[in-house]
């Protein structure tokens, strides 16, 4: 069922790419056979939306990946125009994966199929073909399985959208991965929250239920909803009837920059509840302006993210394995002190920046990215420059504590950025024409505890 691939050289970051095309949501996250395996959508054929097949990485310690051909294409009539995103899940020893086959017609008209493939090894797969009927009520917008067990029950949560264009998620039920049945909506539906739910995801962390998913069509309010498409989280329970009672703290958003969506999470052998998003959702005319489709390729996943429910709140930290990456310790306070700018060891580089109370500041990274603190409002605020309009844009939150630290996590055209331990995140690309890897750093106070670590993440692999 699997098509070899050309083969490739390519520079390999610690950022999951492939050499050419576009990527866009992961997918089948699952450790299986002592690898970590992460599938993603993948054109291979051009940096356009289409053609989506399973791009396969696998890793023993989430920093060093493998490529491996491709686990699903569109082939059989019932995904002929797509593999669409879904998951796995491990039983009897095999991995099953789950995914929504997308099918257009002459006229372009849209049907889904919610699907499966079996595999004894992670590697070869044999499709399965569809598994039920789309229930009436809904239009052929349903996609994006996750499947998990409860008990002796298996769930299988899909993203919707009404026949009256409203965004909701619905469920099914099975006790063999085979048979199906339809269980109905996730939770009541009380207002319209979008026209489209994708992704949803639902995660089990210390006793709390959270349910994660990417609503499209919400306007803008304020600081929030301010990226094309949102991805967010409703923390809650969910009962045994199959039904999630959320929680009256609302919708937050996941992640606070630009480009972050279609997160999917899994539990590894160690316990941990690892998440990955994809670091691409944007606007067409943007998203065909990224200097890198010359290159042939577009887009790139999100580090791997250990989640954890703390005093109410999701936190999202870089997974601990990431620090193996680390090169020396070199400390920017002083020279930033003195001169108001440091040379980064690296366009690779991982940051730490620690304040008993932080002062009003600004960080430039490279001369593009500006990360700015206001302490009266307690209000962050990254900025870069839109490569399509050339204008500057800005993305901010305002914490509900002081500021103590951030970690950042560089790379030649993408930065995901971690505040107070994971309390909130951003993520996004910018590109800049100049090769120099410089901090700047403005303020009325002393830096405080500045460190930079070089990553040694590039080694040419062939895929």
């Amino acid at each position: 069922m699997t098509q070899q691939m050309n083969t490739h050289n390519f520079d390999v970051t610690y950022h999951i790419r492939p050499p050419y095309g576009l990527l866009n949501d992961p997918n089948g996250l699952i450790y299986f056979a002592g690898r970590y395996h992460v599938f993603f959508q993948w054109n291979q054929k051009g940096t356009t939306h289409k053609n989506k097949s399973w791009g396969h990485a696998v890793s023993e310690d989430l920093t060093s990946w493998r490529y491996l051909p491709p686990a699903l294409e569109p082939t059989d009539w019932f995904d002929k125009d797509g593999c669409y995103s879904g998951s796995a899940v491990e039983a009897d020893g095999r991995m099953y994966l789950f995914y929504t086959g997308n099918v257009r017609g002459e006229n372009g008209e849209r049907e889904s199929y919610q699907c499966l493939a079996v595999s004894e090894d992670g590697e070869h797969f044999e499709k399965r073909g569809p598994l039920f009927e789309q229930p009436a009520g809904y239009t052929a917008h349903i996609r994006d399985p996750k499947v998990w067990k409860e008990a002796d029950t298996w769930w299988m949560l899909l993203g919707a959208q009404t026949e009256t264009l409203e965004g909701t998620a619905i469920l099914y039920r099975s006790d063999n991965l085979l048979d199906w049945t339809y269980a109905g909506e996730l939770m009541d539906r009380t207002a319209p929250f979008g026209y489209m739910w994708e992704c949803p995801d639902l995660l089990r962390l210390d006793g709390r239920d959270i349910f994660v998913f990417s609503p499209q069509g919400l306007e803008p309010e304020g600081d929030f909803y301010q990226n094309i498409f949102q991805t967010g989280y409703l923390s809650g329970t969910f009962t045994e009837k199959g039904t999630f009672q959320p929680d009256a703290d609302g919708f937050k958003e996941l992640d606070r920059g630009f480009e972050f969506y279609a997160p999917q999470s899994f539990v590894d052998d160690q316990g941990r509840t690892i998440l990955f998003g994809w670091m691409g959702a944007m606007e067409p005319e943007v998203e065909q302006a990224v200097p890198t489709i010359h290159d042939g390729w577009v887009h790139h996943l999100s580090l791997p993210r250990e989640i954890t429910w703390e005093n109410e709140r999701l936190i999202q930290r870089p997974a601990e394995e990431l620090k193996q990456l680390r090169g020396e310790a070199a400390s920017l306070t002083e020279a930033l002190a003195q001169s108001g700018k440091a040379s980064l060891p690296s366009l690779q580089t991982e940051l730490t920046l620690e304040w008993q109370e932080a002062e009003d500041f600004e960080y430039t990274l490279r001369g593009e990215v500006t990360i700015l603190f206001n302490k009266e409002k307690q209000r962050v605020t990254v900025e870069r420059t839109n490569w399509l309009t050339k204008e500057r844009e800005t993305r901010s939150v305002v914490l509900n504590e002081t500021l103590k630290d951030m970690r950042l996590y560089l790379e030649a055209s993408s930065l995901e950025l971690f505040v107070n331990g994971g309390k909130e995140v951003f993520s996004l690309r910018y590109f800049t024409e100049t090769e120099a890897s410089e901090l700047t750093w403005k303020s009325s106070a002393q830096p405080v505890r500045v460190t930079a670590y070089p990553l040694n993440t590039t080694t040419s692999l062939r895929f």
